[in-house]
């Protein structure tokens, strides 16, 4: 007797808000290959070994890009006007995959739950959505990132940041520049704090489960000029730390690895203390936020609302007559 293969967990219907697959995200990602759609709103660079926070607003697009090369960054979205609202890797997981591409949203924290950010274009991913995906929302299996010989896929939701607890529990050693802290730094001027650091999505790293279960990393496949591309749905703030694992050579006491989780390319890790050139795998990270020039090019499109539940969890206040007070 043959088992059925147990079927995803969270699979809704093809016309289900949950995917971006309407004419409208086809009719965004277009926009990308015609100079004149788009009015650039901001750019920057963010320097190896360091982090930026940054407003994009509803309605505009964000480009993260690699200009030298191989580069992995740990990226914390929020709702630019209510820090509460996070984005929420493990419901993002569930509702889409452990990896991330083109027509797939990234979900804010309960009792929020909607797309903060729509993803439109990914050059590992086979380019803008509008090229990737069908009007029926099937990938193109030509153009997509497939698993690597490992199981490996890129745009990572499964680990998290590097951080200097860590560092301190499996090393004994103290460093101030980890992933983790390079975001806290990044959102004090926009009055946060450590504690609104959350999960974050790695992206341009691939990652994956070996046999065992075990957390894997491969080497970034990025090349320079490669983009990870999103539409807001609603205003975010954004942080992006380029992995600083480069700052190893220059403090030799340090266990490279524990400097940086998610170092860099991902080329040269691990436990041990090494003499590489860690530095040699660390490059910055772009980011360019785009206004579309039309905007009939967002006709009908509102931004998304919370769920109106109602419920609360069960529990509501006694009736008058049995709050224990009489005569009153």
């Amino acid at each position: 007797m043959s088992v059925r293969r147990p079927p995803p967990a969270y699979t809704a219907p093809a016309d289900s808000g949950v995917h971006a697959t309407s004419q409208l995200y086809r009719s965004i990602s277009e926009t990308a290959s015609i100079p004149s759609a788009r009015i650039s709103k901001e750019s920057f660079t963010i320097r190896p070994c360091s982090a930026q926070a940054w407003v994009v607003p509803a309605g505009h697009i964000c480009r993260l890009t690699t200009p030298k090369g191989p580069q992995v960054g740990d990226l914390n979205i929020w709702n630019a006007n209510n820090p509460r609202e996070r984005m929420w890797a493990a419901r993002t997981r569930q509702i889409h995959s452990t990896h991330v591409s083109v027509g797939d949203r990234l979900w804010s924290n309960l009792p929020y739950l909607r797309p903060l950010i729509t993803i439109t274009g990914d050059s590992l991913g086979g380019g803008q959505l509008h090229d990737v995906l069908g009007p029926d929302g099937k990938r193109n299996p030509e153009v997509v990132f497939g698993p690597t010989q490992f199981g490996g896929r890129v745009h990572d939701l499964m680990g998290t940041r590097c951080d200097p607890y860590v560092n301190l529990l499996m090393g004994g050693e103290t460093f101030d520049f980890h992933c983790h802290s390079n975001l806290t730094r990044s959102v004090v001027p926009h009055g946060l704090t450590e504690l609104d650091v959350h999960d974050v999505l790695n992206v341009f790293q691939v990652t994956g489960l070996d046999e065992d279960g075990k957390y894997f990393m491969e080497t970034s496949p990025a090349k320079a000029g490669e983009y990870f591309e999103f539409f807001a749905e609603v205003d975010v703030l954004c942080a992006l730390s380029a992995c600083p694992g480069g700052m190893a050579p220059f403090y030799p006491n340090v266990l490279f690895f524990m400097l940086m989780i998610f170092s860099g390319d991902l080329s040269n890790w691990g436990w041990d203390d090494k003499e590489a050139d860690m530095g040699a795998t660390c490059r910055p990270l772009g980011v360019e936020v785009y206004q579309l020039a039309d905007d009939k090019v967002l006709e009908g499109w509102k931004a998304p609302e919370c769920p109106k539940y109602k419920g609360m969890h069960g529990m509501k206040m006694p009736p008058r007559e049995e709050d224990g007070y009489t005569g009153l």
